[in-house]
């Protein structure tokens, strides 16, 4: 019966995600500017009324969840397999293009909205995976990518955000950190690096920073991708197999594996503790890498759709341009 069930379910998903499509090939063909983008907004929602229970909701940490009670191999929301997944991927991508596109051409002519992407996680969760699959369609321009490791000498001598800040997105862009001021949270809780009470203050200052943030127009989608031990390994012993993919190991990978329960506890506070209403985090399930790429895909895509945006008007005469352009 729950074969039949989410066979079922499976076919609707398939059926939806061809509507989609055809509305966004609508919004393509041309017409109206108001037209073709209220075709695409309902791209979006066919899009995401393939959820059971969106991501929002399902995925969003409130206060008393646990970080160890999420199942890493779960796809809670979703009721497709993989090949749904990767073509809710091919279309997702596509209207996050389109949003981004406009969010862009907004930004040029001063418009504060902007999105910051948070990917935190345990080694091999599949951080780099999120951004070579969800950003496949955008266009380069308006895109930051930023990965942060051990902070250098210089930036020592700043403050803990300093370095962050440089990092930040211009109005219209979209930066993705690939781990974040968070590792400035959680490191030297494990490492002993500060005394508490630095750590204690520095969350205060992560909350300010990101509601002044938030206030001035960036959108904060933080994203913890909660692997399992068992899945860490498979990627590692991968990584070990494969003389191509050697330089993705580093042994200080191991030396974080070996204080597991350490690092659960620490995220554990980081998420009771910077979780808000206007930076809230998602624990995403990651071991199926697929569902961790839609789960981010659909947040991304929603986020900038309820933007609101439209395309900026042209801010020079015309019939004065064409004219000039006749002679």
């Amino acid at each position: 019966m729950f074969r039949m069930a989410k066979d079922k379910y499976g076919k609707q998903i398939r059926k939806t995600m061809r509507k989609a499509a055809d509305q966004a090939q609508s919004a393509d063909r041309g017409g109206a500017v108001k037209e073709r983008l209220a075709l695409a907004a309902k791209s979006s929602e066919l899009l995401s009324a393939v959820w059971s229970l969106p991501p929002q909701q399902q995925l969003m940490f409130h206060h008393g969840d646990e970080l160890v009670a999420v199942d890493p191999g779960g796809t809670p929301g979703f009721e497709g397999d993989e090949a749904a997944g990767e073509e809710f991927i091919r279309l997702s991508s596509s209207e996050i293009a389109r949003y981004q596109r406009i969010m862009y051409a907004n930004g040029v002519h001063g418009d504060r909205h902007r999105v910051l992407i948070v990917l935190q996680g345990m080694d091999a969760s599949g951080k780099g995976g999120i951004v070579r699959h969800v950003f496949s369609q955008v266009d380069p321009m308006g895109i930051h990518y930023h990965g942060f490791g051990k902070p250098t000498p210089k930036e020592l001598r700043h403050g803990f955000l300093w370095r962050v800040k440089k990092e930040l997105p211009a109005d219209g862009w979209i930066s993705i950190f690939d781990r974040s001021h968070y590792e400035d949270l959680v490191v030297p809780q494990i490492q002993g690096t500060y005394p508490r009470e630095v750590v204690e203050e520095r969350f205060g200052k992560v909350n300010e920073f990101e509601r002044k943030l938030a206030a001035d127009g960036c959108a904060i989608l933080k994203i913890f991708l909660v692997s399992s031990k068992e899945e860490q390994k498979r990627h590692f012993l991968k990584r070990l197999d494969d003389p191509t993919r050697y330089w993705k190991f580093d042994p200080s990978d191991l030396d974080a594996r070996d204080r597991w329960d350490d690092y659960m506890a620490a995220w554990q506070e980081v998420f009771e503790r910077t979780s808000n209403s206007w930076a809230p985090w998602y624990l995403v399930p990651a071991d199926q890498r697929w569902y961790s790429r839609i789960v981010v895909s659909e947040l991304l895509r929603t986020t900038m759709k309820n933007f609101s945006l439209t395309w900026p008007p042209l801010d020079v005469d015309r019939e004065e341009a064409l004219e000039r352009l006749a002679r």
